[in-house]
């Protein structure tokens, strides 16, 4: 079976600007809730047992701090309950942006066309043993291009946040980036998958990383990177790397993590990431303005 792999899905589309992009704004009052909401208990109950996939038997903890960067995305889907993906800090001019997969912030409908509406949005940059150290950054605004068609899709399944400040310090200034690169990559690459995974491995509380090569497939519907990398549902939005840097944990994304192919039993055989398009590309090129 081919499953997005947020933890759990989200959220109602906003109206597309004259850009291109689907763009969602969060009221300050919202965004206020969303800190207050995820509570470190309500963060804990991600990890309860019954929430749990199999641990990777191929993907491992990461060694050390968390790469620069990275962090956990959380958010609640009504109808769906709590869940989580993963981002990424990448360059930008407002210094408050991190990138991640178009599904972690656009669910679609329910089976009888029922908007699914996302709210509690916060990204926890650097979180690790269950904590997150430079608290909850919650997310201004989120967009993805008008390209992607939702999470029954699979090309552009890409999206930017916007987060706001946390006493005064942008997030790029704390934890870092990740470089991002439209340019071509040769196929096979070799490769780091970064995440989060919800699994008896971390429980979805430290980063899991695959190195294996990615290969570029095309078809006459879209471009994907794919990997036999297994982590599981919560690595959704996770980085693929190229070009790590084994001393700071930085690399490039050349995409981030959209499907995957599960058994029965909830195991990942494979992971699947979208290729950057030029959509894509013009996403990120705005994404300092949201």
């Amino acid at each position: 079976m081919v499953a997005v792999l947020g933890a759990a899905l989200a959220v109602t589309a906003a109206p597309a600007g004259a850009s291109g992009d689907v763009v969602t704004e969060v009221s300050e009052a919202d965004r206020d809730a969303a800190v207050s909401y995820w509570t470190p208990e309500r963060i804990e109950a991600l990890s309860s047992e019954d929430r749990l996939a199999p641990a990777e038997k191929i993907g491992t903890e990461w060694e050390g701090a968390p790469p620069p960067g990275l962090g956990r995305l959380f958010y609640t889907s009504t109808p769906g309950g709590d869940g989580s993906c993963t981002a990424t800090v990448v360059p930008s001019s407002s210094k408050d942006v991190a990138f991640t997969a178009g599904h972690c912030v656009n669910g679609g409908l329910t089976p009888d066309d029922t908007p699914i509406e996302i709210t509690n949005v916060v990204f926890a940059p650097a979180f690790d043993d269950g904590k997150a150290p430079h608290g909850l950054f919650p997310v201004r605004a989120y967009a993805w291009p008008d390209t992607y068609g939702g999470p029954m899709a699979s090309a552009d399944d890409d999206a930017v946040l916007a987060v706001d400040p946390v006493d005064g310090k942008h997030v790029q200034d704390l934890v870092g980036t990740q470089d991002i690169s439209f340019d071509e990559v040769p196929s096979p690459v070799d490769s780091t998958i970064v995440g989060y995974p919800a699994s008896k491995l971390t429980r979805g509380k430290s980063p899991v990383s695959c190195e294996l090569p990615a290969t570029f497939e095309s078809n006459s519907v879209y471009s994907s990177w794919t990997s036999d990398c297994d982590m599981a549902g919560g690595s959704s939005g996770g980085p693929w790397l190229r070009d790590v840097d084994p001393a700071t944990g930085k690399g490039t994304i050349f995409s981030v993590t959209s499907k995957g192919t599960t058994n029965p039993d909830g195991t990942t055989e494979d992971l699947n990431a979208a290729a950057f398009t030029d959509a894509v590309r013009g996403l990120y090129e705005r994404a300092g303005d949201l």
